[in-house]
């Protein structure tokens, strides 16, 4: 009989335990970055430490990119319920409405990450996204972006001339329209292809991502003239979660999430900063790689070149109107044109 009470006993202790440690809230989020990317490593941080500053109340169980569905099916999946967020580029949803790619890489507008973070945290980004998820039955909780992106290529680009012609791998929407405007010849490539594209010919250059991340990944071993800093790309990443999956929250766990975004940007445009200056370091002692820096005049001729490609997109959508009339009246208050 003890023996049985025991048992018992064991048994319901064990249960309490595991759901005392059980998380209230579970959110199945979708990066679209690849689990071995650094960018991932540092969204997984931001995760854990999320779980840990609502006392384990909220667990997000991180996905890399593909994991349920592609990289530019995540709002709709948010909205059909298979996805709870998404930790992603906005400019992936330009096909559902040009405003997102224009908000989501104003080609040409920022040449610093807290420029982009101080117009979306202070200048109204933040709620002109939220504005346009609400359709969507997504709730916008944040913005983050990695840093400016540097050029990939394999011929010498130290100005606007060197683009016309030039074969390269540029994203739908914005990017490839400004390209096209510059004389070049852009291709729609998915990331994943961008190296092999480049080692067989089939591109000379390519928009991808940071000096850093194209380091590790020997895109400058293969595509040896590098532009650094980039001239062209530095995008907006956004964090967003179901409205119905936020509206479930307590109050003081959809503040943790705002505010663990805030400093999850900082932390990650911080840490990309710092390996970017380290791998430049690296490819610097290789004779092999030339790094080149345009000039402030070439930057000024791209800048004007997207410019007018900014203005035609935004007659695409009256939500591209509202986010051209938003970016370009900040820029212009703040002299930043």
């Amino acid at each position: 009989m003890n023996f049985s009470k025991t048992l018992i006993t064991t048994a319901l202790s064990s249960l309490i335990s595991v759901s005392a440690f059980a998380a209230d809230y579970t959110f199945k989020i979708q990066s679209s970055d690849p689990s071995g990317d650094k960018n991932f490593q540092v969204q997984q941080e931001w995760a854990d430490r999320v779980e840990a500053m609502t006392g384990g109340r909220l667990e997000i169980k991180l996905l890399p990119v593909g994991s349920v569905v592609k990289h530019t099916e995540t709002l709709g999946a948010i909205k059909m319920g298979i996805l709870d967020g998404q930790l992603t580029a906005t400019g992936y949803f330009s096909g559902q409405d040009p405003a997102f790619g224009l908000i989501g890489n104003t080609v040409g507008a920022w040449s610093d990450t807290r420029q982009l973070l101080q117009y979306m945290n202070y200048g109204g980004g933040n709620e002109l996204m939220t504005e346009l998820y609400a359709p969507y039955g997504v709730k916008f909780v944040g913005a983050s972006t990695t840093g400016v992106e540097s050029f990939v290529s394999k011929v010498p680009v130290d100005g606007v001339d060197d683009l016309k012609g030039l074969k390269l791998r540029a994203p739908e929407g914005l990017v490839q329209k400004v390209f096209a405007a510059a004389g070049a010849a852009p291709v729609n490539l998915p990331g994943s292809e961008v190296f092999t594209a480049l080692s067989k010919g089939v591109i000379d250059a390519a928009d991808y991502t940071v000096f850093s991340t194209n380091q590790k990944a020997g895109m400058n071993d293969i595509a040896q003239h590098p532009v650094q800093p980039g001239f062209h790309s530095l995008p907006l990443i956004d964090v967003s979660v179901s409205q119905k999956k936020w509206d479930q929250l307590p109050e003081d766990i959809q503040q943790i999430l705002t505010v663990s975004v805030r400093d999850f940007a900082k932390d990650i445009t911080t840490q990309l900063r710092i390996a970017d200056q380290k791998a430049v370091k690296e490819a610097q002692a290789n004779p092999e790689i030339t790094i080149h820096d345009w000039s402030a005049e070439e930057r000024k001729k791209f800048r004007e070149i997207a410019r007018g490609q900014w203005q035609e997109m935004s007659n695409e959508s009256p939500n591209a109107k509202k986010v051209y009339e938003s970016v370009t009246g900040y820029l212009e208050v703040n002299g930043l044109l």
